[in-house]
């Protein structure tokens, strides 16, 4: 019995586009291992340059496993975190138009580190009702060109996409200005009339903070509706 008109484009699909999705992700588990290196390195020459006499100011590197690392830095942590999934762009987002995708369609597959913004006190006290935010996503294709979201995302623009591979002097100054970005916000106050109010089960448990939700506002916007996985 032959194979039949379905089974064919199945076969025809696994050995295109699942192979090139395995590609990819192949390669993102490289890129997020050289990013962890860089993570270490610059926390390295903030700890050496944080002034001593002034307090104490941790600076410290978590290894999280494969797909998760931590910069924690005075009362902030970065989360860098690797997705397992590969994402492409839909077809009116603006790197699509780009020469270099139009060129070449497979282009636009995609592996993505997210990095996320916590107090550390919200891990520390196990304040689980803490809102984090996501600082900026990296987007790595099959031949390493990459692009950023996010508000200080200014050092490759779209116009440029293709131009430019991930090394590790861009991974070191997304890096940098992922922690800029973090210093740049400060906790803001809650409402106070969203907070007058105290039930006697919080107030038993202090050592959790009330449970009161604690974040900090970061000033910046993404277009999520504009990627889907694959």
């Amino acid at each position: 019995m032959g194979t039949t008109k379905a089974a064919q484009a199945i076969i025809d699909t696994l050995n295109s586009k699942s192979a090139l999705k395995m590609e990819v992700f192949a390669l993102s588990k490289t890129v997020f291992a050289t990013f962890k290196e860089e993570l270490k390195k610059v926390a390295k020459t903030l700890e050496k340059g944080v002034v001593k006499s002034k307090g104490v100011i941790e600076i410290e590197y978590i290894e999280r496993g494969e797909y998760e690392a931590e910069l924690r830095f005075a009362g902030d942590v970065l989360i860098f975190y690797l997705h397992t999934n590969i994402f492409r762009f839909e077809k009116d987002h603006p790197l699509n138009k780009t020469p270099y995708i139009k060129k070449d369609k497979s282009r636009n597959f995609y592996s993505m580190i997210s990095i996320y913004n916590f107090l550390t006190d919200s891990f520390k006290y196990n304040r689980t009702n803490d809102l984090g935010y996501l600082i900026a996503r990296i987007f790595v294709n099959r031949e390493q060109h990459f692009f950023v979201e996010g508000e200080r995302s200014t050092d490759l623009k779209q116009k440029d996409f293709g131009k430019r591979v991930i090394d590790t002097a861009a991974m070191k100054n997304i890096i940098e200005e992922a922690i800029l970005d973090t210093l740049d916000f400060d906790l803001l106050t809650p409402p106070y009339d969203r907070v007058k109010e105290v039930t006697v089960d919080a107030m038993k448990e202090a050592t959790n903070y009330l449970k009161l939700k604690t974040g900090k506002r970061i000033g910046f916007t993404f277009q999520a509706d504009n990627i889907k996985p694959e």
